[in-house]
């Protein structure tokens, strides 16, 4: 059952954060819910669940009027240019703004356009987008600069069965987070972890991580 599925989630948030010495409430569980139905977001929703994600535009449109208010929506997966007036409105947060290209556009229109967050290609994976490591920082000053409020940053790793090489990336990336907080406080989210690393992520200082398959086609 999704309601199980999600404590037992949060269950291991709890543990992982205490394991690394931190408050469990510094980590936000991010429940994704790409290609599940209205209704088993709304079972999650009931369960206490508040921010979920999306990886698809459309579907983010689709779902977004049909569950409550209060949802804090996030958009995980890549974003074509000529898609962003479908997800701007819609999000809290973008986790995957990683190129200046997109930044461009994500400024244009009515108002202050939502946080986003730099993902970086932390693993230097040829088949992942994302700012170079050594660029996220000029890159930030640059973006904040047009007006781009920059929450902190996110990654997805290569795939690798090494725990102990992911732990490293992840690390690197807690470390490019910690660096651009100093010089822009606001920007302090480190999105990383995901159902097979979560909690290795937030015992390497992730406060954001994006759960999925834990939550919903967990069997119980």
């Amino acid at each position: 059952m999704i309601e199980h599925a999600l404590g037992t989630v949060r269950q291991r948030i709890v543990a992982a954060a205490s394991r690394a010495g931190r408050d469990p409430g510094s980590v936000t569980l991010v429940a994704v819910s790409k290609g599940r139905s209205v209704e088993e977001i709304q079972i999650a929703y009931d369960a206490g669940q508040r921010v979920f994600a999306e990886s698809r535009p459309q579907e983010l449109a689709s779902k977004t009027p049909l569950l409550p208010a209060d949802v804090a929506w996030h958009f995980v997966g890549p974003l074509q240019r000529n898609k962003v007036r479908l997800v701007r409105p819609a999000v809290a947060l973008l986790h995957s703004l990683d190129r200046k290209s997109l930044a461009a556009d994500w400024i244009k229109g009515k108002g202050q356009p939502p946080p986003a967050l730099l993902q970086v290609n932390i693993s230097h994976d040829p088949a992942k987008g994302g700012f170079d490591p050594m660029e996220v920082l000029p890159v930030a000053d640059e973006l904040v600069g047009w007006g781009v409020p920059v929450r902190g940053v996110m990654t997805i790793p290569a795939l690798s069965e090494n725990r102990e090489e992911t732990r490293d990336w992840f690390l690197a990336l807690a470390e490019i987070g910690r660096r651009l907080a100093t010089t822009h406080p606001t920007a302090s989210e480190v999105s990383m972890g995901m159902t097979d690393d979560f909690e290795l992520a937030i015992e390497s200082g992730s406060t954001m991580v994006r759960v999925g398959r834990a939550i919903f086609e967990a069997s119980y």
